[in-house]
C-alpha cells in the first residue's frame, strides 16, 4: 500500500537533487548564459523593404530574385539583416516567411542538432557520478525501489533540458517577436519535439551509464549512437526514394528493421519541418520529402517507435541496476 508514495518521494527528490547537482556544477548558468546570448542576436535580426501579400499559385518555394520575376510572380524587394547589419540576404516571398525561416534554422538544425548534441555531451555525467558508490549507497540504504532511483534520475535531467529548451524557444521566439513583429506561435512546437529527441536519446546514455558507471564512455557511446541512428535513418529513407540496384532482399530487411528498432532523429526534424509548414519557403530533405509524396513517412509512428526504443533501454538499465552490488 505504501510502495506507490515512496517511488513518488524518490522520484521527486531525484528530480530535485538532478537541479541541484546543475547548479553546483554550474552547468544551468551556462546553459542559461547560452540562450541569453540566442535571444539577445535574434534581437539584431531587421527585415526590411517587404510588405505582405498572398501567395501566387506558381510561386516557387525558393524566393524570386529581383528582376527575374515572371508570369505575374511579384519580385522580391527586400532583405533580411542579421547581426545589426553583418549578413544580409534577399527576403523568403515576405515578412512572415523570412521570420519562420529563420525560425526554422534557430530550432531545427541548430537546437534539434548542435543544442542536443551539447545536451547530451554536458548531462552524460549526471547518472555515473550519482552512481559512484559513496554516492549511490546513501540512497540505497532508503526504503525505496532501485529503478525509482534510476527513473528519478532520467525524468530530472530530461525536465532540466526540457526546461531549458522552453527558456530557448521562449526567448528567441520573443526577441525574434519584438525585433520583426511576427509572431509564431507554431514555433513553441520546437520544445516537444526537442525533449523528445534529447529524452530518447539520453535513454541510451543512461543505459551506458549503468553498464560501464564511466562519464567517457556515456559521451562518445551516445554521440557515436546517435550517429548511427541519422546514417540508418538517411538511408532508409534514400533506399526508399530511390533503390540501390544490386541490393539484396536480406540487406533491405535489415535495413528496414533497424530504420524501425533504433530512433529517427531525421524523421523528428521532418516532423518540425511540417509543423512550420516550411515547404513553402525552405528546401525540404529530398529523401524525406519523396517518402512524404509516396505517403510512407508516418510520422505518429516514428515517434512511438523512438519512444518504446528509450522504454526498452531504460528497462533494461533498471534491470542491470537492481541487480548491482555495491
Amino acid at each position: 500500500m505504501n510502495a506507490m508514495p515512496a517511488v513518488i518521494r524518490t522520484v521527486r527528490w531525484m528530480v530535485r537533487d538532478t537541479f541541484r547537482q546543475s547548479l553546483a556544477s554550474k552547468l544551468f548558468w551556462v546553459m542559461l548564459g547560452i540562450t541569453s546570448l540566442c535571444t539577445l542576436f535574434t534581437l539584431s535580426v531587421t527585415v526590411t523593404g517587404t510588405d505582405e501579400r498572398d501567395r501566387h499559385p506558381a510561386e516557387l518555394p525558393l524566393y524570386m530574385p529581383k528582376g527575374q520575376g515572371a508570369d505575374g510572380i511579384p519580385e522580391v524587394r527586400g532583405t533580411v539583416s542579421i547581426g545589426f547589419g553583418m549578413v544580409e540576404y534577399p527576403v523568403t516571398k515576405n515578412k512572415t516567411d523570412s521570420v519562420r525561416e529563420f525560425q526554422l534554422w534557430l530550432a531545427g538544425i541548430l537546437a534539434d542538432t548542435a543544442g542536443v548534441l551539447l545536451a547530451l555531451l554536458w548531462t552524460a555525467g549526471f547518472v555515473p557520478a550519482f552512481l559512484e558508490p559513496h554516492a549511490v549507497t546513501v540512497l540505497l540504504a532508503k526504503p525505496a525501489p532501485r529503478w525509482a532511483i534510476l527513473a528519478g534520475k532520467y525524468v530530472g535531467v530530461v525536465l532540466f533540458v526540457a526546461l531549458h529548451a522552453t527558456l530557448f524557444v521562449g526567448g528567441t521566439w520573443l526577441g525574434l517577436g519584438f525585433a520583426t513583429g511576427v509572431w509564431d506561435v507554431r514555433y513553441w512546437l520546437a520544445v516537444p519535439l526537442l525533449v523528445t529527441n534529447f529524452a530518447v536519446f539520453f535513454a541510451f546514455s543512461t543505459f551506458l551509464a549503468v553498464y560501464t558507471r564511466s562519464t567517457v564512455v556515456s559521451v562518445f557511446g551516445t554521440l557515436l549512437f546517435w550517429l548511427l541512428c541519422w546514417a540508418m535513418n538517411f538511408t532508409y529513407l534514400r533506399l526508399s526514394e530511390s533503390p540501390v540496384e544490386g541490393i539484396t532482399p536480406f540487406a533491405s530487411f535489415l535495413v528496414e528493421a533497424g530504420y524501425w528498432i533504433l530512433p529517427k532523429p531525421l524523421d523528428l526534424s521532418g516532423i518540425f519541418f511540417d509543423a512550420m509548414d516550411a515547404g513553402k519557403y525552405a528546401t525540404p530533405v529530398p529523401e524525406l520529402e519523396a517518402m512524404k509524396q509516396q505517403g510512407r513517412f508516418q510520422p505518429e509512428l516514428s515517434v512511438l517507435a523512438s519512444l518504446a526504443f528509450a522504454f526498452g533501454v531504460l528497462a533494461v538499465a533498471a534491470y542491470e541496476f537492481h541487480n548491482m552490488d555495491y
